[in-house]
């Protein structure tokens, strides 16, 4: 199996680079045999004002990659990764050699593929957002001289 993952340097002795878009490389690793098969320069990414994760995704999905190993892929590169077929797994840390130690130890989790969110963000474990689906029945602080005559009498529709 070929694993790209993001590194800090151009050989399996480099440490994993937290960030996939703006890697300072990406190496492509055989998986069975531990084999180093190629080491892409990431500067281009690196350099980017925007659109890092995008090309680095579809960089490593053309190399015929099947997994990325990394600290974070972004939202907008992971469904570039999943329409290609490739696994994405966040949160990996270390050197690269202990990474590709951990991951052939593991087996397929449901939900690592996710993009990474930021913590301020994300509901926590058992709990759901909220769409804002109300009944607008507020007063408001408005003098009730609109149309609405300031009775809060919206409707909020939902789609969930």
């Amino acid at each position: 199996m070929k694993i790209a993952i993001s590194a800090t340097g151009n050989n399996t002795d480099s440490m994993v680079d937290p960030r996939f878009g703006r890697a300072a490389w990406l190496l492509i690793v055989d998986s069975s045999s531990g084999e180093l098969t190629e080491a892409i320069d990431n500067s281009k990414g690196r350099g980017a004002a925007h659109g890092a994760g995008i090309s680095a995704a579809a960089l490593v999905a053309d190399k015929g990659v099947e997994a990325v190993l990394t600290g974070r892929v972004g939202p907008k590169a992971l469904p570039v990764l999943e329409k290609a077929g490739v696994r994405a797994v966040n949160d990996v840390s270390g050197s690269i050699k202990d990474a590709l130690a951990n991951f052939a130890g593991k087996t397929a989790e449901p939900g690592s593929q996710k993009a990474s969110i930021p913590a301020e963000s994300a509901a926590g474990p058992g709990q759901r957002k909220g769409c804002g689906c109300g009944q607008g029945g507020g007063q408001g602080m408005g003098r009730g001289q609109g149309q609405g005559r300031g009775q809060g009498q919206g409707r909020g529709q939902c789609r969930r």
